[in-house]
């Protein structure tokens, strides 16, 4: 779950077990706390609503 927010540009800080993501223009931080590997399920509704909002890994349509 972790290589998936860097895939896109994003630069990833750990405390402890959390994973807390930035990249620059995004407003938002990501904050992610596996569980058993797993991100949880509104981590996971986060991450799809960042990717929507900022059109982030789609197919540019030129």
């Amino acid at each position: 779950m972790q290589t998936f927010p860097l895939s896109l540009g994003f630069e990833e800080r750990i405390r402890g077990s959390h994973h807390i993501f930035s990249k620059e223009g995004v407003e938002e931080i990501l904050n992610i706390q596996p569980k058993q590997g797993k991100a949880k399920a509104y981590q996971v509704k986060q991450i799809r609503n960042i990717i929507l909002n900022y059109q982030l890994g789609g197919l540019n349509e030129d």
